[in-house]
């Protein structure tokens, strides 16, 4: 594969399971719940110099990457509190 896969993707592509059982779905919520953990480690000792490097030619830096993420967890946050909690849920962009 070519340079370019690699930096567009660094760990891959996902990749769906062809059947989604109870283990792979607690698994997945294992990862979501130590996400915000597991990131804040690694990015805590960065100096600002770093935190704004770009991971590739014109790509987002790290601190746009974390934020991205804060913003993304909310957002799904949000979204899944109203399905829940509204009688006629409309999904929402």
């Amino acid at each position: 594969m070519e340079e370019h896969y690699f930096l567009r993707y660094p760990i891959g592509q996902f990749d769906k399971p062809p059947v989604i059982t109870t283990p792979v779905i607690e698994n997945w919520i294992e990862t979501i719940g130590s996400f915000a953990e597991l990131l804040s480690f690694e990015v805590a000792l960065l100096a600002d110099e770093q935190l704004d490097t770009p991971y590739r030619e014109g790509g987002w830096t790290i601190r746009q990457v974390v934020h991205h993420c804060a913003d993304s967890h909310m957002n799904a946050f949000t979204r899944f509190k109203l399905a829940l909690t509204e009688d006629n849920p409309v999904i929402k962009p």
